[in-house]
């Protein structure tokens, strides 16, 4: 498969099988958040993988949608804000850093038959408590991973998507509204 069949089949299942996922597939797709790149080579991040069903019940009880459920593992994606690398105008880059890592990570699950979704609204907070984690070390992002129960359409990008003339600027940039 290229990258851009991988790329086309990658999408945001909200529908697992009920069946669990092997920690060994787990780990590998927590190895393709590792070694993704990141500013300054920093590496800003930590995954907390759950699986075992307590946990899980408590970590979904930071998402109102019903459908985290039937995901039969959750990675947290964590920012360290304390350990990323800071642009001269002070921007923080740990945002840029983990999304890195998620994509990989996302990927890395299509490329096993696995199916994920990047969760971003959820109570932080609770995960914080929940995960005891330190100052500085913010959730980002709930990753279910888990057996998808339903289909892809690896033509949706063609309905969904900008053509890429309309977001391809050559030299320099030039913004004229595309009409649909």
């Amino acid at each position: 498969m290229t990258f851009l069949e991988l790329a086309k089949r990658r999408y945001s299942s909200r529908n697992y099988q009920d069946k669990s996922v092997d920690k060994e597939l787990l780990l590998q797709v927590m190895e393709a958040g590792r070694i993704a790149p990141s500013a300054k080579n920093k590496q800003p991040w930590h995954f907390v993988a759950i699986t075992e069903p307590e946990p899980l019940a408590k970590i979904r009880e930071c998402y109102e949608e019903s459908w985290l459920e039937s995901a039969k593992a959750i990675i947290v994606v964590c920012g360290d804000h304390r350990d990323a690398w800071r642009r001269s105008d002070g921007k923080i880059h740990t945002n840029l850093d983990v999304a890195i890592a998620v994509d990989h990570m996302t990927l890395a699950a299509t490329d096993l038959g696995l199916a994920s979704c990047w969760v971003c609204k959820f109570d932080v907070m609770k995960c914080v408590r929940l995960l005891d984690l330190p100052d500085g070390v913010e959730p980002m992002v709930l990753l279910p991973v888990g057996y998808p129960a339903d289909e892809v359409d690896t033509n949706r990008h063609e309905q969904l998507r900008k053509p890429l003339k309309e977001v391809v600027h050559w030299e320099k940039f030039f913004y004229k509204p595309f009409k649909r």
